[in-house]
């Protein structure tokens, strides 16, 4: 009978209680992360708002010293981010010899000796950090193969590829020149994201970035190609240099390219060690090297781009 089928349910299985819908908790978590997105969209937008115009300026309208003197603090600043996420020891010295290095590339192109002065950083930097590594070694604060390496990346490679931007500076035509991987870059990151935020369906396309959607990456390349074009006929209407839009279109494509791939790669090293950004220095954005990552892929590609296929 049903009085005794019930008390038989509830002695062996425990009261029973009205089941609760599927879909109710988890409507307040969909919303907080909703709101988190959209605070994250506008602090970006309002950093990018309030810094973007200032570096237009050093890249534009003042002299190239300002530039150099910048990239030198971004390259410290990078290398200093880059040894504090991935964990190495900075107990002796490493990250102040590794941000030294970083500083003078930048300099040094400025200063027409670019070649003698990342040579140099070079040689000094490596034979300081392997003596450091010898003469820890097997101690507690040793210095690991890892970390050498780790040094050697934050403080030559990326100064060196990021100090592109000062040549481009230097050369004819340089205030319109360095614009190109700026304008290739940050467009391109910008197009990805919001084609991503809005348009995003195909979701996991590499296990490095598995939040990255398709149609993110291809928003970010035509962001790329468009921008470039719409620049070229802006320096035609109003720099009055012949412009090979042809060409343009090439440099937005493989410089979107290459800027998707380099955000890849230093995502990579995030995915590795842990972490969700190098750094919190840039609200919405998270360090200077989350910022100025895919920059280290695109400034030295266009850099070869105007030099073997010059559009103007």
């Amino acid at each position: 009978s049903p009085p005794i089928q019930n008390f038989i349910s509830q002695t062996c299985c425990g009261p029973t209680f009205p089941r609760r819908s599927s879909t109710g908790p988890s409507r307040p978590i969909r919303a907080a992360a909703a709101d988190s997105e959209v605070y994250d969209l506008v602090t970006r937008i309002v950093v990018s708002v309030v810094l973007a115009p200032l570096f237009f300026v050093i890249l534009f309208f003042l002299p190239p010293v300002y530039l150099a003197v910048l990239m030198a603090a971004i390259c410290a600043l990078a290398s200093y981010e880059l040894l504090r996420a991935t964990g190495v020891s900075h107990h002796n010295g490493l990250y102040g010899f590794t941000a030294t290095a970083a500083a003078a590339i930048p300099l040094g192109q400025w200063l027409g000796k670019g070649a003698l002065v990342a040579g140099t950083a070079a040689v000094l930097l490596t034979v300081t950090l392997f003596y450091i590594a010898i003469r820890l070694y097997d101690e507690e604060r040793a210095v690991r193969v890892e970390d050498v390496l780790l040094c050697l990346f934050g403080g030559l490679m990326i100064p060196m590829a990021l100090s592109t931007l000062v040549v481009l500076k230097g050369m004819e035509h340089g205030r319109y020149l360095v614009l190109l991987p700026v304008i290739c870059a940050f467009l391109t990151d910008g197009g990805a994201y919001f084609a991503g935020v809005f348009l995003g369906k195909h979701r996991g396309i590499t296990k490095v970035s598995p939040n990255k959607s398709l149609e993110g990456y291809i928003g970010g390349i035509l962001s790329g190609v468009l921008f470039l074009l719409l620049y070229g006929v802006i320096l035609r209407q109003f720099a009055g240099l012949e412009v090979s839009l042809p060409v343009m279109a090439v440099y937005g494509l493989l410089g979107s390219t290459v800027t998707e791939l380099g955000d890849l790669s230093f995502s990579l090293i995030k995915r590795q060690f842990g972490i969700k950004d190098y750094g919190n220095l840039l609200p919405g954005h998270g360090g200077m090297l989350d910022r100025f990552d895919s920059m280290t892929f695109a400034a030295p590609t266009l850099l070869i781009l105007v030099t073997l296929l010059p559009a103007f």
